[in-house]
């Protein structure tokens, strides 16, 4: 028998998106920029890739800016904020109850077929939010907040996206 975790609710959806809101509010107040998590990743890795192959990243045209004049791709507090944000995650999970090692799937999905899906899906999230210069939470919130014409065709073409791709894995969940 699966072991249960406790049955507690989540918090209101409504009022978590006007906390969220008022985030992405004092982000400009006191920063003068939105929120986005895709810039700290691309961040994080320009400085991984930096420890493996330095010569590669300082020629390379998508990497090699964030080293320019001696600057730490690091140094940016994006990357706290995301690192913040899992640490964040970690504890909420801990605190509600909801932390365990699964793998959640479909009776038609064997473990190694919903790692891949996942894996696959990640890697196309990335290169996707890399094209369209900027992730959910970059381009979603903070562009859809400030009725970027761009913000909101890229939030449509999620939603389609999503829409039409699950058809093709619907059957491995039911």
């Amino acid at each position: 028998m699966p072991i249960r975790l406790r049955d507690r609710e989540y918090w209101n959806p409504y009022l978590v998106g006007v906390a969220l809101g008022l985030v992405v509010l004092l982000a400009f107040l006191l920063t003068g920029k939105g929120i986005g998590a895709s810039g700290a990743m691309a961040r994080l890795t320009a400085w991984g890739t930096h420890l493996v192959a330095p010569g590669w990243t300082e020629a390379n045209g998508n990497f090699k800016w964030f080293f320019h004049d001696h600057a730490h791709p690091l140094d940016y507090w994006l990357v706290y904020l995301l690192v913040g944000t899992a640490i964040g995650g970690l504890v909420s999970g801990i605190l509600g109850g909801r932390n365990r090692t699964e793998v959640l799937r479909g009776p038609r999905a064997g473990r190694g077929l919903r790692l891949g899906l996942a894996f696959a899906g990640g890697i196309l999230a990335g290169v996707g939010a890399r094209l369209a210069r900027g992730c959910t939470s970059g381009q979603g919130i903070v562009g859809g907040g400030l009725m970027s014409v761009g913000a909101w065709i890229f939030l449509m073409a999620v939603f389609a996206g999503g829409f039409a791709m699950a058809w093709f894995v619907r059957r491995q969940w039911t």
